[in-house]
């Protein structure tokens, strides 16, 4: 598979923005080759639904403004419709744990969260802030309009705050402790 066709599918896996140098090294060429990459992609799109989005050294797919017309009806409708179970479970996690990752949101619920943030950032119930971390990602965040909904003034005041997270620092220290070495076969 082509260099360019491999920056478009972590792109669209992606779903959010990536800084250059984090897709040559994920692609594991040259930062030249990766420009060359992105420029070749850019054109091919030029006639497509999905454009490639340039701020600085960050890239993004995004969709074309000749749909916007379209996407906004579509988007009407999703806001109409329950954000579901597996919304509900996304937003727990980020509203209890704060600023937390797409991937650990992804690793906590055992499958790709993508259109679920999606779904939660377009309703305004989640936030996106830079990665605390690393600044070359983001997290998610509950907004304050998800705390005016539940009728709360600060996350202390979600059910069972102070039990969850105790739980959610047991796990993580859980996690911390490292399992002893195997011993090397001879």
């Amino acid at each position: 598979m082509g260099l360019e066709a491999q920056v478009e599918g972590i792109l669209f896996y992606k779903a959010e923005p990536l800084c250059v140098s984090v897709l040559a090294e994920i692609c594991e060429v040259s930062l030249m080759d990766t420009e060359d990459a992105l420029t070749a992609l850019a054109v091919h799109l030029q006639t497509r639904g999905i454009v490639l989005v340039r701020e600085g050294e960050t890239v993004q797919l995004m969709t074309a403004q000749g749909l916007a017309h379209t996407l906004e009806k579509i988007r009407k409708e999703e806001l109409k419709r329950d954000i579901g179970k597996a919304g509900a479970e996304t937003l727990a996690i980020i509203a209890y744990r704060t600023a937390v990752t797409r991937a650990e949101i992804d690793y906590i619920r055992g499958v790709n969260s993508t259109f679920i943030i999606r779904n939660l950032l377009i309703r305004g119930l989640i936030e996106r802030i830079p990665n605390p971390t690393d600044q070359r990602s983001f997290a998610y965040r509950p907004s304050l309009a998800l705390y005016a909904h539940l009728g709360i003034t600060k996350k202390e005041e979600l059910p069972q705050y102070a039990e969850m997270i105790e739980e959610i620092r047991k796990h993580h220290t859980e996690e911390a402790v490292v399992a002893p070495e195997e011993p090397a076969r001879v």
